[in-house]
């Protein structure tokens, strides 16, 4: 039996729309259910069967959801950050957990210098008034980003493009990142330096981390404390990294001039939440989670996240594997 026969016969669970390139090379190895917005009961009846499950942000996949699917081998995420996914469980479970971590930085890296723009060329605001019949020129000072010295907390994929970008605009980057040496800090044009340091002196501060235990909510009032007075803050990254109580708190104040905010802790926010007042604030520029939803970034990250999924599925080497497992090594057989 060739592997397309064997592949044929597996079935992929597909929770979260992806690209339609993703959907494509999916079909021609798999049996592909998709089933979009699933949640409780109905989320563990689908993957009941499922030899392997497609996801993007939406989708939690947590114990249960694990513990529900005794025939899954692979849980893929169309995307980079796996906060959605319990790893852990995953691994105990012997299921592998793969992800696509650079097909979307481009369209991640372009959101953050959108808001950026936006945020200190208070774009949103003036938008408002000048659709409102209002002429209010004096009240919509900016200011220019060259010259200026922005610190960029994570140098990853996305980061990475954040600093060229940057670059071009003729600002001074500062980065913290332990996982990056000096010489490959050089090389991308910022200077790498510790994160007090980054705080102390950047007039703007960008996260660019995923979310785990180590980065939850490792923007809190100490940090925004170690900040220049009128700072602006943007976090397209992801939601917990940034505490939001403490930066409603400095925004009040006046420590953080502007914000401009892609993600937040639960997504969608409840009326009643502190993200919703974070969002009713003059001086935030806020965002629905767009960082990553292009045409482009989502025809990218489907076709790398069905590729890694099929791989897995047939147990072969994959390039994007969020954790180890020490027995997967054979192959799936129908």
């Amino acid at each position: 039996m060739t592997q397309l026969n064997q592949m044929k016969r597996i079935k992929i669970l597909v929770t979260d729309k992806i690209g339609n390139a993703g959907l494509s090379l999916l079909r021609q190895h798999a049996d592909v259910q998709e089933a979009y917005g699933l949640k409780g009961d109905a989320l563990l009846a689908a993957i009941a069967d499922a030899d392997g499950l497609m996801v993007r942000s939406g989708t939690q996949v947590t114990a249960d959801v694990l513990a529900a699917a005794p025939k899954l081998n692979v849980v893929a995420r169309a995307g980079s950050g796996v906060d959605n996914v319990d790893v852990p469980e995953a691994t105990r479970r012997g299921v592998l957990v793969v992800n696509a971590p650079g097909g979307n930085a481009v369209s991640a890296a372009e959101m953050t210098i959108a808001l950026l723009m936006a945020t200190v060329r208070k774009v949103p605001n003036a938008n408002a008034s000048l659709k409102a019949g209002e002429w209010k020129r004096e009240s919509f000072k900016g200011m220019e980003i060259s010259g200026k010295v922005v610190g960029l907390v994570g140098l990853g994929a996305v980061g990475k493009v954040v600093a060229r970008i940057l670059n071009g605009f003729g600002a001074r980057v500062l980065a913290y990142d332990p996982f990056i040496t000096d010489e490959q800090a050089d090389r991308i044009g910022v200077q790498k330096t510790e994160l007090d340091v980054l705080l102390g002196q950047s007039d703007v501060v960008s996260v660019h981390v995923p979310l785990m235990d180590a980065t939850r909510n490792m923007i809190s009032g100490a940090q925004f404390s170690m900040m220049k007075r009128g700072v602006i803050l943007l976090n397209a990254a992801r939601g917990g990294v940034v505490d939001e109580t403490a930066l409603l708190d400095a925004l009040k104040s006046g420590q953080v001039g502007a914000a401009g905010v892609d993600v937040f802790a639960q997504e969608p926010f409840a009326a009643d939440s502190i993200a919703a007042q974070l969002v009713a604030l003059d001086n935030v520029v806020a965002t629905p989670h767009l960082g990553a939803l292009t045409y482009d970034a989502q025809e990218k990250v489907a076709v790398q996240a069905a590729e890694q999924l099929i791989a897995g599925l047939l147990g072969k080497p994959v390039q994007y594997a969020v954790n180890k497992l020490e027995n997967y090594v054979e192959p799936i057989r129908a």
